[in-house]
């Protein structure tokens, strides 16, 4: 069985050889849908009797792990040097460094790795994170799976 939930968040981020306006200081209101595969609970006599994992302790997990860095932080390529400099001067300015490009498809990647590890074999059952998609506009999506080279 597989089951989503979505969480939204904002962030702040620039790509910084991009020949268009995405060059530019920009932010977006992000989505962010996990999708995890497992056993559905069955004859547990549980709260989680009938699911694969509550959607609460989905979206609990994704939003420490995760959303909670991004929320209204800018999103930053640590290479970006004259930008890291400069966020560096605001005080407490919430700025995530990144080892990659800050794209929708590095990104997407990025928090695959981080909840991969957050999701797995939770409750002793093998409930897996089957693929994150990381909306950056309503139009505009990637999507990353396991096993698939970001």
């Amino acid at each position: 069985m597989r089951i989503t939930r979505r969480l939204e968040f904002d962030a702040g981020h620039r790509i910084p050889d991009h020949l268009s306006r995405c060059r530019h200081l920009h932010g977006h209101r992000y989505a962010i849908e996990i999708t995890l595969s497992g056993a559905v609970e069955i004859g547990t006599h549980t709260p989680r009797e009938g699911m694969v994992m509550d959607f609460a302790e989905v979206k609990a997990l994704a939003w420490r792990h995760l959303v909670e860095k991004w929320d209204h932080a800018f999103l930053v390529y640590r290479d970006d040097l004259e930008l890291v400099a400069l966020l560096a001067r605001l005080p407490d300015h919430r700025t995530v460094l990144l080892d990659v490009v800050p794209t929708v498809e590095n990104l997407a990647s990025v928090a695959f790795a981080i909840l991969d590890e957050v999701y797995r074999d939770r409750y002793g059952k093998e409930l897996r994170l089957e693929r994150i998609r990381l909306y950056e506009t309503p139009n505009c999506w990637a999507d990353a799976h396991k096993g698939v080279r970001s």
